[in-house]
């Protein structure tokens, strides 16, 4: 009872602590994560005799000089459109609201043309229904036409256009509201410059010597079951690295096939709408649908047909992502259920905020890799011994 009691309690005060820190969790499984990246390159560097340590810093170096120079580059065009893409984005509001009251006033005139025999309502009880019937209630409806008041018509469409205004006002706040409760970390920037920090010494630790980590890990596993955790560690480190590698490749993919399409359809602000667009490829599934939203907007300053070829354009480009890039890039994929993978990042939003979000993904991998190793293969050969016997 002893036993039982201190495990329960040691579990409880583990999550406890996990809870209370999750932020500094999250960006140490971040700073892993890159780590496990620079590993792979620090490996090859030690193939030409270069020291870890050099090799390590030499690839942060050259990557963060990469990103300097790509920036300094397009700094002035971005941070241009990206004041013309905050001041126009209301206005494209607006045009979508009014172009949705536009519809919302055709609807509601469409319904009211509606004939009174398309109602299905059967006429009362000694009501003509003989020949004549018909043009004395067309005149009844004509004459009732022409007694309605004059500004009728105008509190109906006044009334529709109400509706689909306060409808557009909710959809506005609670997306003022998501983006507010998402993305937090603007309001600090000096949280995040600690967190990009943190992230870049865990990483370069990380690469210099992954092994005293991972002895580290196994000291903590009973002896007979070092082997299988060793196994899991390896799998975990390989899924997690051609992850990253693949989603940084295609960032850059889609970031530049974006701001080329949005120049050849003449959408305000490319370059700053293929940079969101690159960025918010990280996070999969939800990230491209939150970058083609202000694609879309800008397209409908234009015409709404133009916004439409946008959301075609973007439609496509992921698709052929999903199809072709990422299945090129890993070959063997990471086999992870897609309702599962939007169940994990709307769970992890909503609990951690957009940091949860970032580290779903990655996070649920590394979630997998030993729960497949440890139930899954395990249980195949008996389910294919199973499976092969004899009735």
């Amino acid at each position: 009872m002893l036993r039982v009691s201190a495990i329960v309690f040691g579990l409880y005060f583990v999550l406890q602590l996990l809870w209370f820190a999750s932020a500094l969790v999250f960006v140490a499984f971040l700073g892993v994560l890159f780590g496990l990246a620079i590993s792979a390159g620090v490996d090859r560097l030690t193939r030409v005799r270069v020291p870890r340590a050099i090799g390590a810093m030499a690839i942060v170096i050259a990557f963060l000089a990469l990103l300097y120079g790509a920036g300094a580059a397009i700094a002035p065009t971005v941070s241009e459109q990206l004041t013309v893409l905050r001041s126009r984005l209301p206005e494209a509001q607006s045009l979508v609201e009014r172009w949705l009251q536009a519809r919302s006033g055709l609807t509601t005139s469409a319904i009211g043309r509606t004939a009174p025999s398309d109602t299905g309502i059967a006429p009362a009880h000694g009501a003509e229904v003989g020949p004549g019937a018909e043009g004395r209630a067309e005149s009844t409806a004509v004459a009732a036409h022409r007694a309605e008041p004059p500004g009728a018509k105008g509190a109906a469409n006044a009334l529709g256009s109400s509706s689909t205004s306060q409808l557009v006002a909710g959809l506005g706040q609670q997306l003022q509201g998501a983006t507010r409760y998402l993305f937090p970390f603007l309001t600090s920037t000096l949280a995040g410059l600690a967190g990009l920090v943190v992230i870049l010494f865990v990483a370069i630790y990380v690469a210099v010597d992954p092994n005293t980590y991972r002895r580290g890990f196994l000291v903590l596993v009973p002896p007979e079951s070092r082997a299988v955790a060793s196994r899991v560690l390896s799998e975990m480190a390989v899924m997690l690295r051609k992850w990253l590698v693949t989603q940084l490749i295609a960032m850059v993919v889609i970031g530049v096939v974006s701001t080329i399409v949005l120049l050849v359809l003449r959408v305000k602000a490319p370059f700053a709408l293929g940079l969101v667009a690159g960025l918010l490829e990280f996070v999969p599934t939800i990230g491209p649908i939150l970058s083609a939203v202000p694609a879309i907007g800008m397209g409908f300053l234009d015409s709404p047909e133009k916004a439409l070829y946008v959301a075609i354009a973007y439609i496509a480009i992921q698709q052929t992502e999903g199809q072709i890039l990422i299945p090129m890039l890993m070959k063997e994929g990471m086999d992870l259920p897609p309702v599962l993978t939007i169940l994990a990042q709307a769970v992890m939003a909503l609990v951690f905020g957009f940091l949860g979000l970032v580290v779903a993904v990655p996070l649920l991998a590394a979630v997998l890799v030993p729960l497949r190793i440890l139930y899954v293969d395990r249980e195949a050969p008996l389910a294919d011994a199973l499976a092969n016997a004899s009735p």
